[in-house]
């Protein structure tokens, strides 16, 4: 038996909140000179896309505001092209894409 989904949008709700965690009250330069909250947000961000990945296809469909497949894509340059990915880029998606995703894994979770 496959594992139930709701424990991979709970996996992204916790990689959410401990990336929240380790970037409070920091800026943008703080986060690019601390390689230990660079790695561990990284991990997170990891994570986010291979729960998003084992996600069944109906909750992509009916939650399709989410940019499912960059949220993929993330992880797959994280993973494997590590050393072409923007830092910069990573920070954005810290301060743009996290709060957001947050607020639409929540709700998903509350149907």
């Amino acid at each position: 038996m496959s594992k139930d989904y709701r424990v991979y949008l709970n996996d992204i709700l916790e990689c959410i909140k401990k990336i929240e965690k380790y970037t409070k009250n920091m800026g943008e330069s703080n986060f690019l000179e601390n390689d230990l909250v660079k790695d561990g947000v990284i991990r997170n961000l990891e994570i986010i896309g291979e729960a998003s990945k084992n996600l069944p296809e109906f909750i992509k469909i009916e939650n399709n505001e989410i940019e499912w497949k960059k949220i993929c894509g993330l992880r797959d340059i994280l993973i494997h092209a590590y050393s072409e990915m923007d830092i910069k880029r990573v920070w954005e998606v810290v301060k743009e894409k996290i709060p957001t995703l947050k607020n639409k894994i929540k709700k998903i979770i509350k149907e």
